[in-house]
């Protein structure tokens, strides 16, 4: 069940941003809100890229 780290891509609050296309504190707030995990390193948070890509796949109920 562990998964070795060296395996998961952390992106920037900014990078995760850039890929959906929304601001920076959107992300933020993504984040404190608890919709996207998040590790913080510091004062400054890293978002796994699976937790990016499960966040902006489509749902069945999304659609139409």
């Amino acid at each position: 069940m562990s998964r070795d780290l060296s395996d998961v891509r952390f992106l920037t609050v900014a990078e995760v941003a850039e890929m959906m296309r929304v601001s920076n504190m959107t992300v933020y707030r993504m984040v404190h809100a608890g919709e996207i995990p998040a590790i913080r390193f510091g004062r400054s948070f890293r978002i796994p890229e699976s937790a990016v890509v499960e966040a902006i796949k489509p749902r069945a109920t999304d659609v139409g």
